[in-house]
């Protein structure tokens, strides 16, 4: 059944086939919205559909659509599918217990879902307003028309295009995918005058057709900022993973002018996970997609600017002023500068993968091709804690999830709480002392050639999919000559720049370095990118607060 509609106002609609939780939802969208807006509440997706047809020849206008996931008949993605039909402009929301955040993540391409918000959300004052604050506000901007979406037309086996979809992905630009084989591939394809050959062809929202573009051309046609709006700032961050976002957060929030440069997304590695379960304030856990949208969010909000698809190729002393140099030439000056950058996934060095990279061998874009992994049988090389959490993820789809692990056991890399559940998972093996020798394809993975190192014997396996965490580097070579670093490329900061007392060669000031900073007076590290930092979350947050501080520090003694 279905409360009666009245078209004099906007719409909210909500369904849940659990009367108590309908009348929550409705109660307490109504305390918020009532005055301005008519909640309308359904108990079954059939009901629901009735009540859109009814406002749809009424003239009236739907907002926001917060539909449940388990419901008898007719599931919530499935109501969003054909609400779809009748309001595409409305805002969709997915309400999910944790056990199906992975349903929520696949309905994003499905449904061009909005958000999903995972019960209870109590208070409402923390998890469900500011959401619903945010999609009516772009519901209004949009006067409630359709929101043009980014078209993705490619091959499913080209590492081109899983390379576009994964970068739209991470940076949370919503798009729909086609295959060039489809109906709807091949009449994009016509109308952009293209024959297939060249792919992928992305269509932005206003319509431009572009074939196999780079990331910065495609980043500023979805509209992501690429260009600094000044020369000079107070604070420049490079780049946009835990560390930097949260400094750019204190760094906007304390008055100074602040900008970030990432040059993939904003998120880095943690932006990709599927749960952070570990993080301080998050009982039921976060996805990295939803932290990362927070922080990028907060530190928009404080003004700081976030510029993406730009790479970094340099850093200058000149006087006063630290200078970094783009790929393309140009620059942008700043006070002080935080080195954020991260670290980058090791790669797989063996037989056939660099043929087969994005074509069924993957890094870190388990959120992306877990769709295409539904009833697959999906090898993981890896033992720690990503690997775990990509192991967890693609379980809740795949026929089977295979952890290839070159030590004797995860234990030593992997966190209890995590192992716990991959060892308990009926869906996950884990093959210990193994390593991966060799991968075989021809357009796309086919098989693994596997090794016992204990034993030396070899198994062939076959394999459509498999996704590589086997550890990370930092990619800090383009601060060679500048900045001090340790044989692995980490970035030697405070202590650990002068363990025998003397301060760095180079160094010109009458103090010691700050504990984050490096052997240039005014630049800063931050997170992973950093030596001997703690590799969490939560650590490299914190350590981009404190970078902060000590950039306050510095400026108050030039």
């Amino acid at each position: 059944m279905a409360e009666a509609v009245d078209a004099a106002r906007t719409v909210i609609l909500t369904v849940d086939d659990d009367p108590a939780v309908s009348r929550a939802v409705a109660r307490d969208l109504r305390r918020r919205y009532g005055d301005r807006y008519r909640v309308v509440r359904a108990e079954s997706g059939e009901s629901a559909l009735e009540a859109l047809r009814e406002l749809k020849l009424r003239g009236s206008h739907v907002a926001v659509l917060l539909a449940d996931y388990r419901m008898p008949r007719m599931n919530g993605v499935e109501f969003l599918e054909q609400a779809l039909d009748l309001f595409p402009g409305a805002r969709r929301v997915l309400l999910t217990a944790y056990a199906d955040t992975g349903a929520a993540i696949d309905a994003i391409n499905v449904v061009d879902l909005d958000h999903y918000l995972l019960k209870p959300w109590a208070p409402p004052e923390e998890k469900l307003y500011p959401v619903v604050d945010d999609l009516l506000e772009s519901w209004r901007v949009t006067d409630g028309k359709e929101t043009p979406t980014t078209k993705v037309v490619g091959h499913r086996w080209s590492a081109r295009s899983s390379q576009i979809r994964e970068f739209l992905a991470r940076n949370q630009v919503p798009y729909r995918w086609y295959s060039s084989d489809e109906p709807e591939g091949r009449r994009l394809l016509h109308a952009a005058g293209q024959d297939g050959l060249r792919l992928p062809l992305v269509v932005t929202p206003d319509g431009t057709a572009l074939v196999e573009p780079e990331e910065r051309e495609l980043a500023g046609r979805v509209g992501l900022s690429t260009t600094p709006a000044a020369d000079f700032y107070d604070l420049v961050i490079v780049g946009g993973g835990p560390a930097g976002l949260g400094s750019a957060v204190y760094g906007a929030s304390e008055g100074l002018r602040t900008v970030l440069v990432e040059r993939e997304a904003i998120g880095g590695q943690a932006g990709q996970s599927s749960r952070i379960e570990n993080y301080l304030g998050f009982p039921d856990g976060v996805s990295g997609a939803q932290l990362t949208d927070r922080a990028r969010r907060q530190a928009v909000k404080f003004g700081a600017e976030l510029l993406t698809a730009r790479q970094v190729t340099a850093l200058e002393v000149r006087g006063a002023a630290r200078v970094l140099r783009f790929s393309d030439g140009s620059e942008v000056s700043a006070h002080c500068v935080i080195l954020a950058t991260g670290v980058s996934y090791r790669q797989l060095d063996v037989p056939g993968v660099t043929e087969l990279t994005g074509r069924g061998v993957y890094y870190g874009s388990a959120l992306t091709e877990a769709p295409a992994c539904q009833g697959q049988d999906v090898y993981i090389a890896g033992g720690a804690n990503s690997a775990g959490q990509a192991a967890m993820f693609l379980a809740r789809g795949a026929k089977s999830v295979t952890l290839v692990v070159r030590g004797s056991s995860p234990a030593a890399s992997m966190s209890h709480y995590l192992l716990q559940r991959v060892m308990e998972s009926p869906v996950i093996s884990v093959r210990t002392d193994t390593v991966v020798e060799a991968v075989h394809g021809t357009e796309h993975l086919e098989k693994l050639t596997l090794r016992n190192t204990v034993s030396g014997e070899t198994e062939i396996v076959e394999a459509q999919w498999m996704f590589v965490f086997i550890g990370a580097a930092p990619l800090t070579d383009w601060l060679d000559g500048t900045v001090l670093r340790d044989p692995h490329g980490s970035v030697l900061t405070g202590p650990d720049l002068s363990p025998d007392g003397r301060p760095p060669a180079g160094w010109t000031l009458d103090r010691p370095p700050y504990h984050l900073e490096t052997s240039v007076p005014g630049v800063f590290a931050a997170g992973d990118v950093r030596a001997e930092s703690a590799k969490r979350v939560a650590s490299a947050v914190g350590e981009g607060a404190m970078a902060v501080m000590l950039v306050h520090r510095y400026l108050e003694q030039s």
